[in-house]
């Protein structure tokens, strides 16, 4: 806005640059000018001195015509037919003999910004193209951009085009870049500048030559190529070798970018190029720049979703500086969890116990809940800490701890013990609405263990009209509610009162409506109300930290060098705005029906027979069935978050409807399967993920080994060609399951056919090996140890359904299952 007495000011600025006397005085006239643009830069509408200031640029005074030039490209679009007046300044000066006249003249040519000019610009910037001088044909380069951006829909020239594409092996290499940049912007509807194998090894020559910048745009249009032979993919990668290691971390963080487009069918030169990386991004984690340690901090969490252990032995890299800002400190307590294992846990632990005492209240939650994750894996380890904090009594490190109690106990319910003890008398410290939350849940999960549970709910429940937080109060609905379903006595005035402050006195809908609905859920009676409140809940193993495979590189090496890894959280963000765990949301995509967009014109080949001798499964006989050969496929990729939609999706209906129903209902169908795998319990992660995927067959989650129950879930999407049919795509969801118990029970049930038959358990053939095995002097205990260890549950559940193509990827699952044990043996 311009300043109060403005038009004083820019009549006695007029007055100063029509004074003969100062105009013959360079200094005085250049020290007037300089007072115009300071007014400008201050508010001052200075536009009408535009005609003085024409006048003003004719000059030999470089500084003077800078900030003459300055003037005019900001007021030209208010005054395009007093601009015409400087053109024949600007086309004068582009022929003075001093090369930064001419570049100068160039620039503001081209900075004016008027269509009406464009016939005027043209022959000096072509003109230009062909200067003796480097830094007037980096000017002119850029300004046949600017030429076209101002007229986007007029025709290329072809022959300017072709002479940017000769520049491009101009001996400056700031002109070969600009060129590069010119050439993207003018050809942007053709796909941008094209690459061949000239340009590209001409470009990657001269690399060196040019500042970080310009080797950054490089390294960007290059990915744009692709080596016709194997030969020159490893030529390219050798000449980029030196910049993968650069000490410039953009460049770097370009070269590795470019690496992953280029190898993206060699996974081994991918993680060779992953190794080498590891120096320049932990020397930009100690980089002097808080932007640069942050941005190099989100590219590590990248790396380590497909390599956990490629900063394993540098974790005290990862430690916390005293001045270090929250969003730093938080993003290394996020890289530590990801770090930890058996050799570091205990000295990660100490660490993270010191950050929770931080004056920073985020940086403490966050330190806290680091722990949390940790405790996943090391449970009794982290307890014992998070137990501890307890005892402090402060505010935020209350309210956090029971958060990290809640999340902690829902995916590992052996700690619920520990979890119950701790909890007493803490709601005294609680203020905030989210620890409250929190309490509360571990209060209706858990208040038949927790002694003080309903003395503790009555304080909540006398003070609920003072309450203001709208999550609060309905958590405690749902809490009095399943505590009065475990403890009747002691809860049943406490919940008449709630129901009836709630439905009578509560202004808010929402709350009025949910004890409207626990109130005519009571009137249905008790069992009813059971099955609602304490019914089937999401399958915490689901979304296990601790286990989940390593990405492949692919997912992630196109958000590599961009700004996607700094809008993305830690791999695994603890969510704070959710009441309970149960609650969870998930945002699927809009096409939710993966069987419908099943894409198999990337998919292998398996055969579906099983070589696999001597073993007492099904595979043999199930492949045998299975005429066609049979296609599996891990495209489309399926999120843990689908993965889980799906599965609650397809568990089998109460008995009661029958299977005709389920049939009717929809179109999938559930196998359940027994197999006798000895070792597969005991197998490392690493190994059963990598027999998996050569079969294409995608482990989501598991358990880590000597764990119980031990489970895995995996999905495949199948392509079975029947005869004389077009092949049929279907989706298998599965779950692996380990009990620890002896089964000597082998049977397959099947639900949900298309034709309505129920598959016969093969108890008779397993009930006969039996006797023949007593028959053979064999004991009962052997026999057990011989038909009955480590008997695997296979759940699989498939849609649309096809059974020959379900029965058949049960061969190849089982023939992977059997050949690990035979490995492992």
């Amino acid at each position: 806005m311009p300043y109060l007495g403005s038009e004083d000011a820019v009549r006695e600025l007029r007055r100063a640059l029509s004074n003969p006397n100062v105009q013959s005085d360079q200094l005085r006239y250049r020290n007037t000018i300089l007072k115009v643009i300071r007014a400008m830069s201050q508010g001052v509408d200075v536009s009408g001195l535009f005609s003085e200031m024409v006048k003003a640029c004719a000059t030999v005074d470089v500084v003077q015509k800078k900030l003459v030039y300055v003037f005019l490209c900001s007021y030209a679009t208010l005054n395009p037919e007093l601009s015409l007046l400087v053109i024949n300044t600007l086309r004068k000066d582009c022929q003075d003999p001093n090369p930064m006249v001419r570049s100068l003249a160039l620039r503001n040519m081209t900075n004016l910004r008027l269509p009406s000019l464009v016939e005027y610009v043209e022959q000096p910037l072509t003109a230009g193209l062909k200067d003796r001088a480097a830094c007037v044909r980096r000017v002119a380069v850029l300004g046949w951009a600017k030429l076209h951006n101002l007229q986007p829909n007029s025709e290329i020239d072809a022959a300017v085009v072709n002479e940017l594409y000769t520049l491009l092996r101009d001996p400056d290499p700031v002109v070969m870049v600009n060129c590069l940049r010119a050439l993207e912007e003018i050809l942007k509807e053709e796909g941008g500048v094209a690459i061949n194998k000239p340009i590209t090894h001409h470009l990657l020559k001269r690399l060196k030559e040019s500042d970080v910048w310009g080797q950054c745009e490089v390294l960007r249009i290059l990915q744009r190529y692709r080596p016709q032979s194997e030969d020159e993919l490893f030529d390219i990668l050798s000449l980029l070798d030196a910049s993968l290691v650069s000490p410039h971390p953009p460049v770097m963080a370009a070269t590795l970018s470019l690496f992953l487009s280029l190898c993206s069918g060699l996974p081994a030169v991918n993680l060779a190029a992953l190794e080498r990386v590891r120096a320049p991004l932990l020397a930009a984690c100690g980089s002097v720049s808080r932007e640069m340690r942050f941005t190099a901090l989100c590219h590590i969490q990248l790396l380590l979703r497909s390599l956990p252990g490629l900063m394993g032995a540098h974790y005290k890299r990862f430690f916390c500086g005293y001045a270090e800002p929250a969003y730093i400190k938080q993003r290394k307590m996020q890289v530590l969890v990801e770090l930890v294992n058996d050799e570091n846990v205990a000295m990660l632990l100490d660490e993270l116990k010191g950050y929770c005492t931080d004056v920073n209240a985020d940086t403490a939650q966050a330190a806290i809940s680091a722990i949390g994750r940790i405790g996943r894996s090391y449970s009794d380890q982290c307890l014992e800490i998070l137990t501890g904090l307890l005892g402090l009594k402060q505010e935020h490190i209350t309210s956090a701890v029971v958060q990290t109690m809640r999340d902690l106990v829902w995916v590992c319910p052996q700690c619920s013990d520990t979890v119950c003890l701790a909890l007493e008398g803490c709601e005294e410290t609680l203020q905030d609405s989210q620890g409250r939350q929190a309490l509360l849940w571990l209060l209706a999960v858990y208040g038949e263990r927790i002694s003080s549970a309903p003395y503790t709910l009555e304080v909540f429940i006398d003070g609920v009209r003072s309450e203001a937080s709208l999550g609060v109060k309905m958590e405690l609905l749902t809490t009095t509610m399943r505590l009065f379903l475990c403890r009747p006595a002691e809860t049943q005035d406490m919940l008449g009162r709630l129901l009836h402050y709630c439905i009578e006195e509560e202004t808010d809908m929402c709350v009025r409506d949910q004890a409207l609905l626990y109130y005519r859920l009571l009137h249905c009676g008790i069992e009813e109300t059971r099955k609602v409140l304490q019914g089937r809940r999401s399958d915490p193993s689901l979304g296990v930290l601790i286990g989940r495979p390593a990405e492949p590189i692919s997912q992630w090496a196109c958000s590599f060098n961009t700004l996607e890894p700094l809008r993305q959280g830690s791999v695994e963000t603890e969510s704070a705005s959710r009441g309970s765990p149960e609650h969870v949301t998930f945002d699927p995509k809009p096409n939710t029906d993966l069987s419908d967009t099943l894409d198999c014109s990337q998919t292998e080949t398996v055969l579906s027979g099983s070589d696999s001798g001597g073993t007492d499964s099904s595979a043999d006989v199930l492949a045998s069935s299975v005429a066609a050969p049979l296609s599996l496929s891990l495209s489309p990729t399926l999120s843990p978050e689908e993965f889980e939609r799906l599965w609650l999706q397809r568990q089998p209906l109460h008995a009661e409807q029958g299977a005709d129903k389920l049939e009717e209902k929809e179109d999938h169908m559930c196998l359940e399967e027994r197999i006798q795998c000895p070792v597969i319990p005991h197998c490392s992660p690493q190994s059963l993920q990598a027999a998996m995927q050569l079969v294409n067959i995608q482990t989501l989650a598991f358990t880590p080994p000597q764990t119980l129950p031990w489970r895995v879930y995996l999905y495949t999407h199948t392509q079975h060609a029947h005869s004389g049919d077009t092949p049929r795509n279907t989706l298998i969801v599965g779950e692996l399951l380990y009990t620890g118990e002896a089964n000597q029970r082998v049977g397959v049930v099947n639900k949900g056919m298309d034709d309505g038959d129920v598959v016969e358990g093969r108890e008779e053939e397993q009930v006969k090996q039996g006797e023949e095995a007593t028959a053979d002097g064999l004991s009962g205990s052997e026999s057990v140890r011989k038909y009955g260890e480590k008997i695997i549950k296979v759940t699989l559940k498939q849609q649309p359904s096809d059974y020959k193509a379900l029965k058949g990827f049960l061969s190849i699952l089982t023939t992977v299952l059997h050949t690990l044990s035979s490995e492992r043996n």
